[in-house]
C-alpha cells in the first residue's frame, strides 16, 4: 500500500470510530512501523485534518472533506458499478442505511474507497455469506460519501444520475 493510499484509509478509520484509535493498532492494521504512523499523522496535519494525540490515540475532530447523502435505487447486478462509481470519481462511501418501515433506520458501516474494497464487498455479498441491506427495501437505500470537494460530490451525483441510480426526494 502506497503512503498517500494508507493516509487516506487512516483517516477513513478514524473518521468512522468514535473512540480513540492507538498508533500501535493502525501500525498493525497497516502493517507498518509506528514511526510510519507518526509521520503519516504529522502529513495529515499538515494538510488540514484536526487529529488529536491522547492518551488512548488518535481522534479526528473534523473533517475537512465535502459529505452528501445520496437517495438511490438499483438491482444487486448493478452494485458493482454503483460503488465503482462513487470511488472512481474520488469517493469514499461511507456507509450504506435504509429506512424500514417498522424498524427504523438500519445502518452498516462501508467505508468503501478504492477498487480494492468495492470488489472484496462484492465478493462478500455473491459468495452467499451476507445479503445487501437494499435487499429489505426493494432496492432502495442510502449512501453517505464523502469527496474532498462540493464539486467532486457534484460529479458524482450527476454520474449517478446520469446512470439512473440516484432517486428524487420528494419534496
Amino acid at each position: 500500500m502506497k503512503s498517500a493510499e494508507r493516509r487516506k484509509a487512516i483517516v477513513t478509520l478514524l473518521m468512522s470510530q468514535k473512540e480513540p484509535i492507538s498508533g500501535g493498532v493502525l501500525a498493525e492494521r497497516f502493517n507498518v512501523s509506528r514511526q510510519i504512523i507518526v509521520q503519516d499523522i504529522a502529513m495529515l496535519k499538515a494538510t488540514g485534518y484536526e487529529i488529536l494525540s491522547t492518551h488512548y490515540g488518535y481522534v479526528l475532530q473534523t473533517s475537512p472533506l465535502a459529505e452528501r447523502v445520496f437517495k438511490v435505487h438499483h438491482t444487486k447486478e448493478e452494485t458493482e458499478d454503483e460503488l465503482s462509481c462513487i470511488v472512481d470519481l474520488g469517493g469514499t462511501v461511507v456507509d450504506v442505511f435504509v429506512w424500514h418501515k417498522v424498524y427504523g433506520r438500519i445502518e452498516a458501516p462501508l467505508n468503501i474507497f478504492s477498487k480494492l474494497h468495492v470488489k472484496q464487498f462484492i465478493e462478500g455479498v455473491r459468495s452467499g455469506k451476507s445479503t445487501e441491506l437494499m435487499s429489505i427495501t426493494g432496492g432502495y437505500h442510502y449512501h453517505t460519501v464523502r469527496a474532498d470537494s462540493e464539486d467532486v460530490l457534484d460529479h458524482i451525483a450527476e454520474v449517478l444520475d446520469r446512470r439512473g441510480y440516484t432517486v428524487p426526494e420528494l419534496v
